[in-house]
């Protein structure tokens, strides 16, 4: 493989504190008592807003989720590297793939100024070819566009490219693009991810230097 695709949220970072503490800020903003932090966590993966519509319950107005969406952005900004922090071996592992001349690139449905930032405070911004967030496209993840262009720009085949990710959404992803799909085992969601069946499972993210 020489082009490394990555999702950010719950396979290169541990996120879920920082979100979770952001959702239920914004519940209680909007008058709403918290919630559960696994079941915050259950709702990541399919970009903010249709986070915070799970978060806001079914058949919140939508001029409610988008005030709760705003509030959500900005609190998040200023809290999101509290508690984040990379996944063991992360490092390691991005550091070797690049010292063997891979191209990286993180694909996620997070807001990408957000994602960069992070990256950036935890040092690892500088080894990716490109971060791509769910506002760069018109559409999201599972949608292949972001994959594509990434294709486009780095000038790699698709048999030369995998996309690495911890749910469904990911591998559905990596599927309509057709490169392969990797899940790793210690996201947000490890039983949606075996259920769509990626073509490979890693435990730890030093096991992708085997295919590299």
């Amino acid at each position: 493989m020489n082009l490394f695709i990555f999702d950010l949220d719950g396979t290169l970072v541990d996120s879920a504190l920082d979100l979770a503490i952001s959702v239920n800020a914004t519940r209680r903003h909007m008058g709403l008592p918290d919630l559960d932090h696994r079941t915050i966590n259950s709702y990541v993966g399919e970009g903010a807003r249709v986070l915070l519509e799970r978060a806001m319950g079914a058949g919140a107005p939508e001029e409610t989720v988008s005030r709760a969406l705003d509030f959500f952005l900005a609190f998040y900004r200023a809290h999101s590297l509290e508690h984040t922090k990379l996944y063991p071996g992360v490092r390691e592992a991005i550091d070797e793939l690049h010292a063997r001349g891979k191209t990286l690139a993180v694909l996620t449905n997070k807001p990408v100024r957000i994602s960069v930032d992070i990256l950036a405070a935890l040092g690892l911004g500088e080894k990716f070819f490109r971060v791509y967030g769910g506002n760069s496209f018109e559409q999201k993840k599972p949608d292949p566009i972001g994959v594509t262009t990434l294709l486009s720009e780095t000038y790699a085949s698709n048999a030369e490219t995998i996309f690495v990710g911890d749910s469904a959404v990911d591998i559905r992803t990596a599927r309509n693009a057709r490169v392969e799909a990797c899940g790793v085992t210690w996201g947000f969601d490890p039983e949606g991810m075996r259920a769509a069946q990626p073509d490979l499972i890693i435990d730890r993210m030093s096991e992708l230097l085997a295919y590299a």
